[in-house]
């Protein structure tokens, strides 16, 4: 990123701050859930009996540092082998596609993502760190979808199925 970049997206933080939400549910859980750009869903699943089946759920803003933090945070947890990745996608930064990307594709020699659309889809991640998430889970596309009965209708077909 240049410098005007970088300005303007300290700039955006200062106006428009978001919050840093995650919540964690049974640490047990092979499930995370990524609701993308959609704070409300992430909130009414954290209010919901979804906490109880998940290990995490969370939000998924930017098509670099965040893809760096989530793909860390689930390599960390052994657990996950499942990532529902739901809610309305970032306009203009296009995060749950650059993820989708990463998972089929990976990132090249400059550790951009393959294929993906966003950006700057440029990462800090290893290609170790990258092959390990590929191996680790199977992404389950929904994105779009902000339905809390579909979610749940997701989830119990998984457990189901274990």
């Amino acid at each position: 990123m240049n410098i005007i970049e970088e300005l303007a997206g300290e700039l955006c933080r200062i106006i428009l701050p978001i919050e840093e939400e995650v919540f964690f549910g049974d640490p047990k859980s092979n499930i995370a859930i990524c609701t993308l750009s959609s704070m409300n869903l992430l909130k009414e699943i954290s209010k919901s009996s979804i906490i109880k089946e998940v290990a995490i759920a969370g939000r998924l803003l930017s098509e670099n540092k965040g893809i760096d933090s989530l793909v860390r945070s689930v390599i960390s947890n052994e657990n996950i082998n499942t990532i529902i990745l739901c809610g309305k996608d970032v306009l203009g930064h296009n995060s749950g596609d650059s993820l989708l990307c990463l998972y089929k594709n990976g990132m090249d020699a400059n550790n951009k993502i393959i294929g993906s659309i966003s950006p700057h889809p440029i990462l800090t991640i290893s290609k170790k760190e990258v092959s390990k998430f590929q191996g680790q889970v199977k992404i389950i596309n929904k994105i779009g979808k902000t339905s809390i009965s579909e979610l749940k209708g997701i989830i119990e077909t998984l457990r189901q199925t274990q």
